[in-house]
């Protein structure tokens, strides 16, 4: 019943995307005489109105940007000390990202690891060291960070689809001021709005990978001159995915709304989103690594095409609570691998801008995000695949069994032996469960002091929390192949039979964790205010500004004990179990940090100028932080930067230089040698870099990139770990390379456009080269370099029709953005190593009618 209500809700949601845009082609073809060519809705009356993003102008020094300032009309590209990289809803389209964390590598120096599915994804700040995860980053929607601290589920919050008007990408700069203090990367993705011409459009795509797409936007005035605007729109999809899983590997869509109404003196706008999304979680395969940065595949198991779902391990349940008594069944959790990692997420918002003709100013962003961000995938073990024979072996001697004995394997879906000769994997399934909520608002009042000065107070406030599970510890026996099937192993000394897995292949290791069995509640209020000014003095244009965060966390953390989970000492596999007892922990802690920023920009031109900044940002700790490292130190960055900006009829250039310094960053790992816990600092020198060429008529030549060279330091003691030539040895990270981010990365695009007397072509291919990485901190995993290829083409028949077709990856390249991430070292063992590639060959087509 429960997946009929599911199918149930998702059709509903793609017939109300149909039903909406079908009416609302019909009613804007009887309100106007001309359909609406738009690719987003255009300006309304009121005087603080943002202007959408016209494809035309999003690469000009003119377009005005409203990230990172706090001018209600928002600020010139050319007149701001920072440098800023957007792009309008159509550009979106022609960059084709997997997924919303691949669309940041538009900002020159970030690397999204996109290779782990649709969400979840490491994203790198070039010189800011994360290991994992993307703490530097944070997604805004109208100007509001969408969750106050970061977490593992940041970019899996948050769908691109026809509703975005267009993406404006700040790193570094004036962050470090406004909203949650990012000192980062921040996003902020602006929703299309309706107008007083109604109009939309509708699209449908079909993708190589089996994917099925709905995409729809549509935008109204609500009665004649009223100064009300709505729209809605969103999408709904299913795809096998290019890693198959043999179940849907994507599924589900997205509904969106705006209500708009033009002030005397600014604007009034409401928004909501609901997402129900499921996208599959890929972790690292098996592949071989004949030398250092070198890859090939791995028998029966494809790098760009592998996963470890299937219709065998699709269903679980997961032993989790003891019944103490002998021969009793445990209680746990029945998991749907399908699940993946989705987001189950619901937003309300607001923002009101006033602009006063006596030179007071206004703005106010509000915003409520509530919901379930739960993850239901395998995770590595770090352990490389080995023969089943040699596993068995292993596990009797682990779990302190007698020798002699005989061991037999059977498959789980059919019963049948399993060869012991073939190579086998253990992963670990783990279902996490986080229910978010968050209230946040950021209040801005400015006053022009005197001409070319305004002064700006502004605070920001939010109060969150999350309750968060996670079931950790069992793993599972499979083939060492792609789509496996679970083994289930006995073995038998002198007719005493001992269960080393369940039925379904699973067991706990020997060795069990605290971690294995987790359950928290935090909750957590975030206030800050700041004082900032700018100062226009002829040509020049200073502005500077500090900020005081207060952060209040506390919460409960439940403690845990291990043993036997059903007082049987023949079922092996849950004799080390770990488990929740009814016993809490609370942690708690209040802390404050300043940052400040100050920046100058001089116009040199009209079409031309130079910028310099300085800022120094804090990131303060997590609930997690916290509670894994009792008193973590605070984060401080210290960036420094300078840049030009120039534009001509035949080119446009951004190229900036930065100076980035980090003390007091934390990291723990646990490897099988004991918890490693460091705090370091880093350093990185850089350059930035984004250029459009247009060399002659229809013709342009857009080039984007990264150069870095940044490293680890303030790092006192050394860590132990095994070398290459298997040896334990033990050394500083000093020195080291900062772990995934590339030295070097560009991506060039050239592309033509072809008028027709029916409307236009146009076509593109985009070169992308990520240079050598390593995976780890001690630059014992060397990830090599990797080329991706991928081209676009659209045909615009008259003013309603667009067809696109466009691919990924065309050459299928072994592209690894991951490695072992389980071990700190050497993870190499018989010249295999678990790593994770980008995914393979992907090509989409989509028929799109405005009206």
């Amino acid at each position: 019943m429960k997946n009929q209500q599911r199918i149930n809700r998702r059709h509903a949601l793609a017939a109300a995307i149909s039903l909406m845009l079908l009416s609302g082609a019909a009613f804007a073809q009887d309100t106007a005489t001309q359909p609406s060519t738009q690719q987003a809705a255009p300006a309304k009356t009121g005087k603080t109105k943002q202007q959408s993003a016209d494809s035309k102008s999003a690469q000009t020094l003119d377009q005005v940007v409203v990230t990172g300032t706090p001018t209600v009309g928002g600020i010139r590209k050319i007149d701001a000390s920072y440098s800023i990289t957007t792009a309008t809803s159509e550009q979106i389209r022609e960059l084709n990202p997997v997924s919303t964390a691949d669309l940041l590598k538009l900002s020159p120096g970030v690397y999204p690891e996109s290779s782990g599915g649709e969400t979840g994804a490491n994203i790198e700040v070039a010189g800011f060291p994360s290991d994992s995860g993307a703490p530097f980053v944070t997604l805004q929607m109208n100007g509001s960070p969408l969750f106050p601290k970061w977490d593992y589920f940041t970019d899996a919050m948050f769908r691109l689809d026809d509703t975005i008007d267009r993406v404006e990408a700040v790193q570094g700069g004036t962050s470090v001021l406004y909203g949650n203090g990012q000192p980062g990367l921040i996003a902020n993705f602006i929703m299309r709005e309706g107008s007083s011409k109604p109009g939309g459009d509708i699209g449908i795509t079909y993708g190589s990978e089996g994917s099925e797409r709905l995409d729809g936007f549509y935008g109204f005035p609500l009665g004649a001159n009223s100064g009300w605007y709505a729209s809605v729109g969103g999408f709904w999809r299913k795809s096998d995915g290019v890693r198959d899983p043999q179940f849907p590997s994507d599924k589900g869509g997205q509904l969106s709304a705006t209500l708009s109404h033009d002030l005397e003196h600014g604007s009034l706008m409401f928004y909501a989103r609901d997402l129900k999304d499921k996208n599959q979680w890929v972790t690292d395969t098996p592949i071989y690594n004949p030398s250092a940065g070198k890859f090939t595949p791995y028998p029966g198991f494809n790098p760009l095409t592998g996963t470890f779902g299937s219709n065998a391990d699709r269903y679980q349940f997961l032993q989790t609570t003891p019944c103490f008594t002998n021969g009793c069944t445990p209680t746990g959790q029945n998991i749907d691998m399908a699940n993946g990692q989705g987001g189950d997420m619901h937003v309300v918002g607001a923002n009101l801008d006033l602009d006063f003709d006596n030179g007071w100013s206004l703005s106010d962003k509000a915003l409520l995000v509530g919901g379930n961000m739960d993850t239901t995938a395998f995770f590595s073990t770090g352990a490389n695949p080995s023969s089943l024979g040699d596993f068995i072996a292993g596990s009797v001697a682990g779990f302190g069994l007698p020798a002699g004995g005989t061991a037999t394997a059977v498959y789980t879906n059919n019963g049948q032996a399993a060869d012991l000769n073939q190579n086998v994997t253990v992963q670990n399934p783990e279902y996490i469960h986080k229910r978010i909520h968050s209230i946040s608002n950021e209040f801005q009042l400015s006053k022009e002091i005197f001409e070319g000065n305004t002064l700006t107070f502004g605070n920001y406030t939010a109060v969150y929390g999350m309750d968060h599970s996670e079931d950790d510890g069992l793993n599972m026996l499979l083939q060492a192949k792609t789509n496996p099937t679970p083994i289930a192993v006995n073995y038998n000394v002198g007719g005493t039979v001992y269960q080393l897995t369940d039925q379904q292949g699973l067991f706990w290791a020997p060795g069990p964790a605290s971690w294995m069995a987790f359950n928290e509640h935090w909750h957590a209020t975030t206030t800050a205010f700041y004082l900032a000014d700018n100062w226009t003095v002829g040509q020049w244009r200073f502005d500077g500004g500090m900020r005081w965060q207060h952060d209040n966390i506390g919460g409960n953390f439940q403690n845990t004990a291990s043993g036997d989970l059903d007082a049987n000492p023949l079922t092996v596999y849950n004799n080390q179990a770990e488990y929740l007892i009814d016993s809490w922990t609370h942690y708690g802690q209040n802390r404050g940090a300043a940052s400040w920023t100050l920046g100058a920009n001089y116009e040199l031109a009209s079409n031309m100028s130079l910028y310099g900044r300085v800022n120094n940002g804090a990131f303060l700790p997590s609930f997690d932080d916290i509670v894994n490292l009792g008193n973590p130190p605070t984060e401080h960055i210290h960036n420094y930067e300078m840049g030009f900006k120039y534009q001509a009829s035949w080119i446009y250039a951004d190229v900036g230089v930065y100076h980035r310094q980090f003390i007091g960053v934390p990291y723990s790992i646990q490897l099988s040698t004991g918890l490693v816990s460091l705090v370091y600092g880093s350093m990185t020198n850089g350059v930035n870099a984004q250029v459009m060429l247009k060399p002659f008529e229809n013709f342009s030549l857009a080039l984007s990139g990264n150069y870095m060279h940044g490293h680890y330091n303030r790092y006192s003691g050394c860590v132990t770990y095994q070398a290459q030539d298997g040896s334990y040895q033990c050394s500083s990270i000093n020195g080291m390379q900062v772990d995934r981010q590339p030295e070097i990365q560009y991506r060039v695009t050239p592309a033509y456009e072809v008028p027709t007397s029916w409307g236009s072509l146009k076509f593109w291919a985009t070169y992308e080269h990520i240079g050598d990485r390593f995976s780890d901190q001690l630059q014992q995993q060397p990830m090599g370099s990797y080329y991706d290829l991928s081209f676009g083409a659209n045909a615009n028949i008259g003013e309603q029709w667009v067809l696109s077709l466009r691919g990924t990856n065309m050459t299928n390249q072994i592209g690894i953005t991951e490695g072992n991430a389980r071990l700190f070292g050497f993870a190499s063992s018989g010249g295999v190593i678990l790593a994770r590639s980008i995914e393979g060959r992907e090509v989409n087509f989509q028929v799109k009618y405005k009206f």
